[in-house]
């Protein structure tokens, strides 16, 4: 059973497509990521598919409702982590969580929000002021807002960006706790390679408001990987080779099948002379990245300016 069907779904801002008939189907109980970089479209992809923005074209079923036609009651069935922060540092954990109640109608709350805290392990916190908590803690409080309702699926975005590498990897662990402990539907965006690695059964990666793959992570891997080779050089040399190459600020990507059994046709090629730096990466969500659009997620370039300003143009 499909706790999310997107069908062409579009969203056009002028003559600026910034989602592109994209099609996906979400099992009910899956963790399924959607991958790309900055700018490809993934915010505004979850703003339609929780009724925040109606589609251009095409419409989504979330929890057997029509976005398009039922917006309220996929708002009754959906939980939702953005990637800002939606707490009131001035209110205690026990009041954002009666705000939060109060927002989406829900009458008999205190229970489920002392079962939430519980659960969590911040209850005896409740009446501190949500500015006092740490990070983690902060976490957990939204993650607890958004199981208030008991939703059936939860919308995840960017939900770890500008966390460090330990808090990152606890919200990791909460993620895939409430997946398995409350049977929710989780789907996530992010451009982090790893964590839609660590996480999702499934992935659909988006460029540029288009999907260009979906499948699991080994799956793509095994289909669209193959290891990357990344040299610094001394100096900046023209290099020839039979492979994908990358170069930026004087490195150089290169993708090959196997890294053990080109290594050195390219090292003999490039000339170990012209070599400052060498280091190996083994087939990754990366890889396929660089297989699928020819950069990697993390070069591909988003002018946050100019891309806002446009679409200032495009709704006047």
């Amino acid at each position: 059973m499909s706790s999310v069907i997107a069908k062409n779904l579009t969203k056009k801002y002028g003559d600026f497509t910034a989602v592109d008939h994209i099609n996906f189907e979400i099992e009910k109980g899956e963790i399924y990521g959607l991958l790309g970089p900055n700018g490809a479209g993934k915010t505004t992809t979850i703003k339609m598919l929780t009724g925040l923005v109606p589609p251009t074209e095409g419409d989504a079923i979330i929890a057997g409702f029509s976005v398009k036609e039922k917006p309220i009651e996929v708002k009754k069935r959906i939980g939702w982590i953005s990637s800002e922060v939606i707490l009131d540092d001035e209110l205690t954990a026990w009041e954002n969580l009666e705000i939060q109640a109060k927002l989406e109608g829900v009458k008999d709350w205190k229970e489920r929000g002392d079962q939430l805290l519980d659960y969590f392990g911040i209850k005896e916190f409740k009446n501190r002021k949500a500015g006092k908590f740490s990070t983690g803690m902060r976490k957990k409080l939204e993650v607890s807002m958004a199981l208030l309702n008991s939703p059936e699926i939860i919308f995840m975005d960017e939900p770890t960006i500008g966390l460090d590498v330990n808090t990152r990897a606890s919200m990791w662990k909460l993620i895939r706790q409430i997946n398995k402990d409350y049977s929710v539907t989780v789907l996530l965006t992010t451009h982090y390679m790893e964590e839609a690695d660590m996480l999702c059964s499934r992935i659909s990666i988006i460029n540029k408001g288009k999907i260009i793959a979906t499948g699991t992570p080994e799956y793509l891997k095994e289909k669209y990987g193959g290891d990357v080779i990344e040299i610094e050089l001394k100096k900046d040399i023209e290099v020839k080779l039979p492979y994908t190459i990358v170069k930026k600020d004087g490195t150089l990507r290169i993708k090959v099948p196997n890294a053990e059994n080109t290594l050195l046709e390219i090292i003999n090629t490039i000339g170990g002379n012209n070599i400052k730096s060498l280091k190996v990466n083994k087939s990754s969500l990366d890889t396929v990245f660089l297989t699928l659009t020819g950069g990697s997620i993390e070069e591909e370039d988003f002018d946050a300016k100019k891309f806002y300003a446009m679409l200032r143009r495009a709704r006047r």
